[in-house]
């Protein structure tokens, strides 16, 4: 298999299905994961982290990172610092991999550097909590994909049980507003468990053309995001800053990372081909929380969250509902201090560090539309309407 197909590939590997009556699952029909490939330079996204300055002040030591994917497979990159806590579709332990994704997930959270290829995770030396919840090839008896959102549910309260502080899920599905709030009604409760227990939960925005997202449904939500201010919600970006093609916008994405381009982990314990996609965005956010909760210990979840959000650099017109609040800023979240608020009953804004940038790269308004098109801008102002209350 080419590396354009590995990519193109892992970049769909994370849909959740619509709920379906619970089934038995049967074995995967294959387990071939995605190969490492031979040449590749992971030190591109590291510069443009700035993580060398931020492993300065922080490397996620002591935070403990659940993964909710396809499994996380051992990797001599994260010897030492991965557990298995379950997996929800066969009952095994979590570290098993068929298809590559959460690996991959876990490698931009936690990998260890490595001089050869430059490539080294968020927050690594955070410990990852691997648990399987998805797969697109653990199929059962009605052939549809395995996992589904109830699962997901059970999965979030299993890994908070298990200790999380951050919990990473690269997995979306679009569902229509109605049919959102009676079939998410047990994720939406978890995941206000898993804030009131103070942990961060992360999660995708999606991908247009995966997980029944499309841009011609004003009526379709995005889970789990759509479920507001329990999850931090995480669109992705490229090379350029400007929204990814295939993000899937909506009032309820946050912030936004990038999520084109990038190289992690491998099954077979080595570095893969360049991966697109929100799965890949939301573990680089992951990792910034891993890096804040390590830092700043006596900030709340919530705290968490509005630092990444308040130091985030803008898009010119203000909050946008590709990227939300903006690109992530590792060093400016890390490094921010509170400044006073301009009159009362209005949040303080955190003041950007000396070292961060003092423009952000901007994009034209004119490149999103033609980017995401005039259907799907349409689209995400009628779901603004809808959004859950």
């Amino acid at each position: 298999m080419s590396a354009a197909a590995v990519a193109a590939a892992l970049a769909l590997l994370a849909p959740l299905p619509v709920p379906s009556p619970d089934v038995p699952t049967v074995p995967p029909v294959r387990c071939a994961p995605p190969a490492a490939v031979a040449e590749h330079s992971g030190s591109a996204l590291a510069a443009r982290l700035r993580l060398p300055v931020a492993h300065a002040l922080a490397t996620g030591r002591g935070q403990r990172l659940a993964v909710i994917d396809t499994g996380v497979a051992p990797h001599p990159r994260l010897a030492g610092r991965l557990s298995g806590v379950g997996d929800v579709l066969a009952g095994g332990d979590g570290l098993a991999d068929c298809d590559g994704h959460g690996t991959a997930v876990a490698g931009l959270i936690g990998a260890a550097p490595d001089r050869a290829d430059g490539l080294v995770g968020v927050a690594p030396e955070a410990r990852i909590l691997a648990l399987r919840q998805f797969s697109p090839t653990v199929t059962g008896a009605d052939g549809h994909a395995a996992g589904d959102l109830p699962s997901l549910a059970v999965a979030l309260r299993r890994v908070v049980d298990a200790g999380a502080t951050v919990v990473n899920v690269s997995g979306a599905v679009c569902l229509p507003a109605a049919q959102a709030t009676t079939s998410g009604a047990p994720l939406r409760t978890a995941l206000r468990a898993a804030a009131d227990a103070d942990v961060v939960v992360v999660a995708a925005a999606g991908n247009l053309g995966s997980g029944g997202c499309t841009d011609d449904r004003p009526d379709l939500v995005s889970l789990p995001g759509w479920y507001g201010d329990d999850v931090l919600t995480v669109g992705a970006v490229d090379a350029d800053d400007r929204p990814a093609g295939f993000t899937v916008p909506g009032p309820w994405v946050d912030v936004a990372a990038p999520g084109t381009g990038v190289h992690s982990l491998t099954v077979d314990g080595g570095t893969g081909a360049s991966l697109d996609g929100t799965s890949f965005a939301a573990p680089l956010v992951a990792g910034l929380v891993a890096l804040i909760r390590e830092r700043r210990p006596d900030l709340s979840a919530r705290e968490v969250i509005d630092r990444i959000t308040s130091t985030a650099r803008r898009p010119p017109a203000g909050h946008d509902d590709a990227v939300g609040a903006g690109v992530v800023d590792v060093v400016a979240a890390l490094t921010a201090e509170p400044v006073p608020a301009a009159r009362a009953g209005v949040t303080a804004e955190l003041a950007r560090s000396a070292s961060s940038p003092a423009s952000a790269p901007g994009w034209p308004l004119a490149a999103l539309g033609g980017l995401l098109g005039v259907t799907t801008a349409a689209a995400a102002a009628l779901r603004r309407n809808a959004r859950l209350p």
